[in-house]
């Protein structure tokens, strides 16, 4: 019989963002959970066709995208820090009286108690370069990640000599299965687009 270990990440992951404060992150993510947002992210994306002239762009679907890209991270964070990061507080008669994740949630909240209530955003301000960074921070870390050497280590024996000669065929430096296969890299707006 065969045994071998695997490693959980057990301890969340933290994103320190200076004078903001730190991001965590849930230690692991089911396949489902990150591709489905995954999935929005890039289905917000292509809303953009490809511009990537900031003049060019549709502002909604550009918010539309920074919408999806917020709400992916979110959905990986631990709930204390998914509470700071998307918060939208239904404000009547000016006293928050709920908040919620989503600005539709908190929209149709506010239309209940009439027209003299209001959504507020007051989610965490990020700038758009961080966001960027975050979000293929996170890809590469649930999605199959760098946390692990690319090289031999020092314990290791050396490569037998190769005999014949090298072929010409291009090798995936990623043998290990990757969620994101075949999406091997986010692909997102330029940052000096954003």
């Amino acid at each position: 019989m065969a045994t071998r270990d695997f490693a959980v990440r057990t301890e969340s992951h933290v994103a320190n963002l200076g004078a903001l404060g730190e991001l965590h992150f849930v230690p692991e993510v089911f396949g489902d959970e990150f591709l489905d947002g995954y999935a929005k992210v890039q289905e917000a994306q292509a809303a953009l066709g490809g511009e990537q002239d900031l003049t060019k762009m549709e502002p909604a679907a550009l918010r539309q995208v920074y919408g999806a890209m917020r709400q992916f991270l979110a959905s990986l964070m631990t709930p204390e820090t998914a509470e700071r990061f998307l918060r939208f507080e239904v404000v009547k008669s000016g006293k928050a009286v709920d908040h919620y994740r989503t600005r539709e949630e908190a929209d149709t909240k506010a239309a209940e108690f009439g027209p003299t209530a209001r959504v507020d955003d007051k989610s965490m301000r990020v700038p758009d370069r961080v966001l960027v960074e975050l979000l293929e921070w996170t890809t590469e870390l649930y999605g199959g990640g760098n946390d692990r050497p690319i090289t031999p280590s020092s314990g290791s024996s050396r490569a037998s000599r190769r005999a014949g000669t090298p072929g010409k065929g291009s090798s995936c430096r990623r043998s290990r299965f990757s969620p994101l296969w075949p999406f091997e890299r986010v692909v997102i707006p330029h940052s000096e687009f954003l």
